[in-house]
């Protein structure tokens, strides 16, 4: 029998299981994640409003119910937890699918200010995520910058538009959607440095933000024309061109009366955020009364070669609240080797390298692999390529002696795993929520709550 333990429960690690026992009969896995709760990005990444993104989720689950996978949350791998080499006294193989667990940051004076996040942090927050924080995103905002022109800015702008009789039916957490509700949040600026044919979000995400009720969707016609594409997009490939042609849209729709407005724009580098007294300095922030008014933008062109140039001239955009949505990152592991250029870590098909040399046994797959790349589906092949090599490697590694089941180890080591049946318990938790607010499951937001409620299943 070939063990392996496969680190993360996200579409990564479940689509790295499920094809391990698709190909491999005699394979057992434990699927191991930090936190007691499965799927990943699909439950702390995916927007509360998205229902049919979120259903992926019985995919994933139907994984994690196969005979011969086991659920193992609440352990922490590398530091502070159990580390790589226990694990690979463990199993027969590891599988590193951890994802990229950080974000990238701008790099400019202010960016710490009170009132500035990640998207990322804002997103644990309206996710119920355990880790995250809840430091009034939306406290005393009126006007909201959201630095990035990705699905994910995408999300979080629609999430600051949305209003509560849109979000109640979702599962967000009460508190999170009490908040949004009462938020002062008019203006939504969506910025992005190049052009509209250079955005990364997708159309149909680009679309919904249209559909939001009493919401203005604008777009500067002069921005658009800064872009050469959008004079002539028909040279577009079909994703971009499509995008191009709901912006131009936007573009040339009249004016009218709304409660919100989203602004797309284009063509603005973020060069520092202001606090109230016009100033980045970290003094301002550190006396109480330093929160971010504005974010200064540079203005930019576009250099001929896919690029933009500074002008040298500025702009100041209004904001209380300013959300940077620039990209992700890995960040290493202890014990594992990590290239620190990419943010991966260096592997060849799928097997973790040692200064060059393949590491009999380790393995990664996901983000941390590749970058943070791709849709929820492109982790199938990336997994796959993982798997096509682990099993290659599997005569080798079947032939080392285990000692007994893992998680008697674990225990002995003062670890208890929330296994399958504590998570069933939390999702009735969050069902009998549900029902006690008047709406339909919602998550528990923290660590106590959600340990107490996996505890129920044992007692």
């Amino acid at each position: 029998m070939l063990r392996v333990a496969v680190i993360g429960s996200g579409p990564s690690g479940c689509y790295t299981a499920q094809s391990l026992v698709q190909l491999d009969s005699s394979v057992h896995v434990d699927v191991l994640d930090r936190l007691p709760c499965p799927y990943g990005l699909v439950r702390y990444g995916v927007a509360p409003d998205h229902e049919k993104i979120k259903s992926l989720q019985n995919n994933l689950r139907t994984v994690l119910e196969h005979e011969r996978v086991r659920f193992l949350g609440g352990v922490r791998v590398g530091e502070d937890g159990v580390p790589a080499a226990r694990l690979r006294e463990l199993y027969h193989a590891v599988v590193y699918c951890v994802g990229a667990a950080t974000d990238r940051h701008l790099g400019v004076p202010g960016e710490d200010l009170p009132g500035s996040w990640s998207a990322t942090e804002f997103v644990s927050w309206y996710s119920a995520h355990p880790d995250a924080v809840d430091d009034g995103f939306v406290r005393d905002a009126r006007s909201a910058v959201v630095i990035g022109v990705g699905n994910v800015a995408v999300d979080v702008a629609r999430m600051l538009a949305r209003g509560a009789a849109e979000l109640s039916p979702t599962d967000m957490p009460q508190a999170a959607l009490s908040a949004l509700a009462a938020s002062g949040v008019t203006e939504v600026h969506m910025v992005g440095r190049r052009g509209p044919s250079q955005a990364r979000f997708t159309t149909k995400e680009l679309r919904e933000l249209g559909g939001l009720p009493d919401t203005e969707v604008t777009v500067d016609p002069e921005e658009l024309a800064l872009d050469p594409a959008c004079l002539d997009p028909s040279a577009l490939p079909a994703a971009p061109r499509r995008n191009v042609e709901v912006l131009r849209g936007w573009a040339t729709a009249p004016g009218r009366s709304a409660a919100r407005r989203i602004r797309m724009r284009f063509f603005l580098r973020p060069v520092e955020l202001l606090a109230g007294g016009g100033t980045s300095r970290s003094s301002e922030a550190e006396s109480g009364g330093g929160r971010v008014a504005a974010v200064r933008f540079e203005r930019t062109v576009p250099d001929g070669q896919g690029g933009v140039a500074g002008t040298g001239r500025y702009e100041d955009i209004a904001a209380q609240l300013v959300l940077r949505s620039v990209g992700y990152r890995g960040v290493p592991l202890e014990g594992l080797p990590f290239d620190p250029a990419t943010c991966t870590v260096p592997h060849l098909a799928g097997r973790v390298l040692r200064e060059g040399i393949v590491a009999p046994g380790e393995y990664v797959a996901g983000w941390i692999k590749r970058g943070p790349t791709g849709v929820i589906g492109t982790n199938r092949p990336c997994a796959k390529e993982t798997v096509t090599s682990l099993l290659e490697d599997a005569a080798v590694l079947v032939r080392r002696e285990l000692s007994g089941d893992p998680t008697a180890a674990l225990r002995a080591d003062g670890i208890e795993p929330v296994e399958w049946t504590g998570w069933c318990a939390i999702e009735r938790a969050e069902a009998e929520l549900g029902v006690a607010l008047g709406r339909s499951v919602v998550k528990l937001p923290d660590w106590e709550s959600l340990l107490a409620a996996a505890r129920r299943s044992t007692s």
